[in-house]
């Protein structure tokens, strides 16, 4: 099980992320754009996937960990309970919610560095 704390920090060590709140949130962007969120419901995090093929098939493959809600019918975002992940797969998936959301230079230095 990871924290909030443990989404700040992981977040926060992708290149070029900022905390700024969304929703009333705790929201992190890869220079201008989102690609996670705290959600209101406490041990949520919402993030950013390529597209919604990508959100359905994190939904259908392991249902007790990703889920959606009517509000993200349509959006390639997918919400992410926190006490059935590690700390690994949190980075694992923030940094791919990062990847589609970064600019497309930041990603290719970001893979340079053999990250």
């Amino acid at each position: 099980m990871v924290s909030e704390d443990d989404v700040r920090t992981a977040a926060l060590s992708l290149p070029e992320t900022n905390e700024k709140s969304s929703y009333g949130m705790p929201g992190f962007r890869a220079r201008t754009k989102g690609f996670a969120r705290l959600h209101e419901q406490p041990g949520v995090l919402m993030l950013w996937c390529a597209d919604v093929g990508e959100k359905e098939a994190l939904i259908a493959s392991e249902p007790e960990k990703f889920f959606t809600t009517p509000h993200y019918d349509g959006y390639s975002s997918v919400l992410v309970r926190l006490d059935r992940i590690d700390g690994e797969e949190l980075l694992d998936l923030l940094t791919a919610a990062w990847r589609s959301r970064a600019p497309t230079r930041l990603v290719e230095d970001f893979d340079a560095d053999g990250r």
